[in-house]
């Protein structure tokens, strides 16, 4: 009778250790809260061009929405220093923001990544874009596995881990290097023309594999591609500037991601801006007339204008979507020289503020409240 019920205390207690452990793997994961509203508005302002010295002041502006203040050199005022010379992307990634700034010359030596706190706007890290041979000329960024790709003017794509902030690697891919997308783990990045940069690539958007980190192909496009965007369904759209005398038009071209090929191109429109983000895309330029309009994601037409009401904006220069409401905001450059503005607008064009900014806005990024 003991041995019997030593066994039986032992089956039972198997039994209970065999549940704890199920209870312990059948374990709820823990749910990050997600973003309920957004609090702030960062703005990248590129600075009025010097063309004796190739440089621009750059800085970044904040705007507090509930209180309806902004600050101009708001990075200046966090930091107590200049962020640099012609300062091209801003983009954010988990809790940080990453101000892409190209400098004035490869000698120089004076491109880097500062990358922010996005709850206060102050340095965590300058990633200098530089080596032996001169600055890398840093253009934009985009992310994928936790890791940040930055295209550059030296022709190079460069691999950041976006824990440590460190280069990991570098890669020769084209000429000078604008905009990247990233569909299907490979990465696509624009050969535009550039003065001071040439390159034979110049009319091709080449393709990297990320698994391999090398270049799989190049896909031939109408000459000076700058813009690239990806759509959710992972088609592409990029917009060529062509060349004023002798006269090239400026295109929209649709890409496939799945055959590596241009499957249409637009070449009546004349963009001079190209966005798309989740599945809205945003077009400006100047054919027939200056226009500011919504971008079919399945044609790469034109459709309605994005401004619905009687607001006016006197030189667009960006746009940038808010993915938490759909909002958008234009960046308008006004003379070029002194203060812009940002204007955000509802979902459907209505507009809700607007506030100064430095010299050139493009760019937004956006600060979130959680519950």
């Amino acid at each position: 009778m003991e041995l019997k019920s030593t066994l039986k205390s032992i089956a039972v207690a198997a039994v209970f250790m065999a549940a704890v452990s199920s209870c312990k793997k059948d374990k709820m994961p823990v749910i990050e809260p997600g973003p309920v509203s957004t609090i702030g508005v960062y703005v990248l302002n590129e600075g009025a061009y010097n063309t004796v010295t190739n440089s621009t002041s750059s800085s970044i502006s904040y705007y507090d929405i509930a209180t309806k203040t902004t600050e101009k050199d708001y990075f200046k005022k966090q930091n107590g220093k200049d962020l640099g010379s012609n300062a091209n992307d801003l983009q954010q990634y988990g809790s940080k923001i990453y101000c892409l700034i190209t400098g004035t010359t490869v000698a120089a030596k004076d491109s880097y990544i500062e990358v922010l706190n996005i709850s206060t706007g102050k340095s965590i890290k300058r990633i200098a874009f530089s080596d032996a041979n001169g600055g890398f000329m840093p253009r934009f960024i985009v992310f994928n596995k936790n890791k940040a790709y930055v295209s550059g003017y030296d022709g190079n794509i460069t691999k950041i881990d976006t824990a440590s902030l460190a280069i990991e690697t570098r890669v020769k891919v084209g000429g000078a290097l604008e905009e990247l997308a990233i569909v299907n783990n490979k990465l696509y990045v624009t050969n535009s023309v550039h003065p001071f940069f040439p390159s034979d690539i110049k009319s091709s958007v080449s393709v990297v594999d990320l698994n391999t980190f090398a270049k799989i192909k190049e896909i031939p496009m109408g000459l000076n591609p700058a813009r690239i965007s990806a759509t959710e369904n992972g088609d592409l759209f990029v917009m060529t500037r062509g060349q004023y005398q002798p006269s090239i038009p400026a295109t929209i071209d649709k890409l496939s991601s799945v055959t590596d090929t241009r499957v249409s191109s637009d070449d009546k429109s004349g963009p001079s801006f190209l966005k798309i983000t989740k599945n809205k895309g945003f077009a400006i330029g100047y054919n027939p007339g200056p226009y500011l309009k919504s971008l079919d994601v399945s044609t790469g037409a034109l459709k309605g204008n994005l401004i619905t009401d009687a607001t006016v904006v006197t030189s667009a220069y960006a746009v940038t979507l808010n993915p938490l409401d759909n909002t958008f905001f234009v960046a308008d450059a006004k003379d070029y020289t002194g203060d812009g503005m940002l204007f955000g607008f509802s979902e459907d064009g209505k507009h809700k503020f607007s506030f100064s900014t430095g010299t050139n806005p493009q760019a937004a990024v956006f600060r979130y409240g959680y519950k």
